[in-house]
């Protein structure tokens, strides 16, 4: 008896974890994500008499061109499918508290940046005092909005991506704690206006790997089809696909976005016929993705994303859906 009671609650769990996957489609509409952003732009004022801002003395970018450009680019790969909306901006003037309540001063840190000391440790930024002090949890629980942008400058302390709320998973950094409030998960960005448009895009691919890697993660073998296009030639030879944030179809090492080594690779197909793959397989090298640009090589990469109609093994083919709306993964 106890055999079949253990079989018929294994049969019972086993139902109702299929039972959370939507049911396969071939029609279900790609759905279009509409995210609402805190932006919270950190740019103290280093000389009071004149009033200039820390990104004005270092002649560093414009925050507001930083987002025009990410924005667009945004909507631009994604096929329209991906549309961020700044609903509120905030300009402060302050050096972030760190985790131990360090905060540089004008002249503190402009001796680490000029490097007659090193930067404070530890390092990192104090994120709960972030939360506290703009009611993220409690907006994000409101729907007032989705994600929080961080802008800094360099050891500021914010990590490229890092995901909040329940069942926060792991997001190119430790998912945050005690944020469960939120009542959805949400991601913070932590960009720099030191650099510029493709490294915000940098920043967003490792977050898209962390996405879909997790949206992949109970599926196996050729189910699991992230695992599939993240393929590249030196870690599968013959089977290349579109790479990662960091390595494209024919790089050797980080970064190496600029190899003109022609190889053969499916992203042709990923591009032109997915789910309904045709077995296109072209030569390719670094001139399809900007001969070595981040910016161009990100947004070839993105362009690459699933982005039609349709579900199958309880994951859309619209893999944005997940990229822009993480609380739309099941685990």
């Amino acid at each position: 008896m106890s055999n079949f009671l253990n079989s018929f609650f294994d049969l019972f769990k086993s139902s109702s974890a299929k039972a959370k996957y939507p049911a396969d489609s071939l029609t279900e509409p790609a759905q279009i994500t509409q995210s609402k952003v805190l932006l919270i732009v950190y740019d103290p004022i280093m000389d009071k008499a004149n009033g200039m801002t820390l990104s004005q003395q270092q002649k560093w970018y414009r925050v507001s061109d930083l987002i025009t450009g990410f924005m667009a680019d945004m909507l631009d790969v994604s096929a329209g499918l991906v549309r961020y909306q700044v609903v509120e901006r905030v300009d402060v003037n302050e050096f972030p508290a760190k985790t131990d309540g360090f905060r540089y001063t004008p002249q503190t840190y402009m001796d680490v940046l000029q490097r007659k000391s090193p930067p404070h440790i530890p390092q990192e930024a104090d994120y709960n005092a972030i939360l506290t002090k703009y009611n993220i949890l409690q907006r994000v629980a409101r729907n007032e909005i989705d994600e929080v942008w961080i802008f800094g400058f360099p050891h500021a302390g914010f990590y490229e991506s890092t995901m909040g709320g329940p069942d926060a998973f792991w997001c190119n950094a430790p998912p945050l704690k005690n944020t469960s409030a939120s009542k959805r998960r949400f991601v913070i960005m932590g960009f720099s206006y030191e650099r510029y448009v493709g490294e915000m895009e940098e920043a967003y691919g490792h977050r898209a790997e962390s996405i879909m890697e997790k949206t992949f993660a109970k599926l196996t073998g050729e189910a699991n089809l992230w695992k599939r296009f993240i393929q590249y030639e030196k870690i599968a030879p013959g089977k290349a696909a579109c790479g990662n944030i960091h390595f494209a179809p024919n790089s050797r090492q980080d970064y190496d976005w600029n190899n003109t080594t022609p190889v053969k690779s499916e992203c042709y197909d990923w591009q032109l016929n997915f789910p309904n793959f045709k077995g296109d397989v072209r030569t390719v090298n670094a001139t399809e993705w900007g001969e070595g640009d981040i910016r161009a090589h990100h947004k070839w990469w993105f362009n690459h994303f699933p982005r039609v109609a349709g579900r199958k093994n309880g994951i859309h083919n619209n893999w944005w859906q997940y990229v822009a709306a993480p609380q739309k993964v099941i685990i």
